[in-house]
C-alpha cells in the first residue's frame, strides 16, 4: 500500500519535465479540487463538497437512484365462459329475427366473399381449388344443403347458414324455422356458380376461426 505522505508530497523539480505539469501550491490545489467537483456532480446542492474533500477519495461516478417499481393489477378482464353464455342466451335468435329473408342479404355477402375468395371464381377454374378455398372459409351466410345422414329426416333440409359451432350448423330454412343440424355423420352440398363442394361433417368439426389454419384432404370418407 503506498504511503499517504508521498501521495501528498510535492513533484520532484527533475520530474516536472518529464511528466509535462507545473507543481501548484496547496491553495491552488483545493482551489482546483473544489471548482472541478462543482462541474462534475450534477447536483451539487446535494452534497457538502468541503466534507467531501477531507475524504481521501472521491467518486466521481453518479448514478440516479432506482424507483420502486409500483406493481401494476396485472389482472385481465375476463370474458364469459360458456355457462354464462349459455345462460345469457347470447347465441339464441329470437323468434321474431328466425325469417329467411332476413338474412338474404347476408347470403349475398357471402356469395361475393366466395368469389373473391376464389379468384373470380371462372368456369376454367380448378374444382380441387376452390374445394381447398371452400374448406377454409367462412360459411356464414351460405347455403347448404343436408344430402346424407345418419337421420334420415335431415335429409333434403335446405336453408341459410346462420351460426356455426363446433359440432353443429344452425340453419334458417324458407318455411322460416331454425333448424339446428349436427355435423357428424352428415354431408353438406354447397353450390355456388354452378361449383358444387362437399362437405363432410365428421371431418369438418372445428370452430370457423380455427378451420383456417387446418389442412384438409381434397377427398374424404364419412361412414354413414
Amino acid at each position: 500500500m503506498m504511503d499517504e505522505s508521498l501521495v501528498r508530497s510535492t513533484i520532484p523539480r527533475e520530474m516536472v519535465t518529464v511528466l509535462g505539469v507545473e507543481p501548484q501550491s496547496s491553495s491552488k490545489a483545493a482551489a482546483f479540487t473544489e471548482a472541478f467537483l462543482k462541474s462534475s456532480i450534477r447536483q451539487p446542492t446535494r452534497h457538502d463538497l468541503k466534507s467531501m474533500l477531507t475524504h481521501k477519495a472521491v467518486i466521481l461516478g453518479y448514478t440516479k437512484p432506482k424507483k420502486e417499481k409500483t406493481k401494476r393489477n396485472s389482472k385481465k378482464a375476463k370474458g364469459l365462459n360458456a355457462r354464462q353464455k349459455r345462460a345469457k342466451k347470447i347465441f339464441q335468435i329470437k323468434a321474431e329475427h328466425q325469417r329467411y329473408e332476413l338474412f338474404l342479404p347476408l347470403h349475398q355477402l357471402w356469395r361475393q366473399y366466395i368469389v373473391d375468395l376464389c379468384s373470380g371464381l371462372k368456369p376454367t377454374s380448378s374444382p380441387q381449388f376452390v374445394q381447398q378455398k371452400l374448406l377454409k372459409a367462412d360459411f356464414h351466410g351460405a347455403i347448404i344443403t343436408v344430402v346424407r345422414s345418419k337421420c334420415p329426416s335431415y335429409v333434403g333440409t335446405t336453408g341459410i347458414l346462420v351460426q356455426e359451432f363446433k359440432h353443429v350448423f344452425k340453419i334458417i330454412t324458407k318455411e322460416d324455422k331454425l333448424k339446428v343440424i349436427p355435423k357428424r355423420n352428415s354431408v353438406f352440398a354447397v353450390e355456388i356458380k354452378g361449383f358444387v363442394s362437399y362437405i363432410y361433417g365428421s371431418k369438418f368439426e372445428q370452430r370457423a376461426s380455427e378451420r383456417s389454419a387446418k389442412k384438409f384432404k381434397v377427398k374424404g370418407t364419412i361412414d354413414l
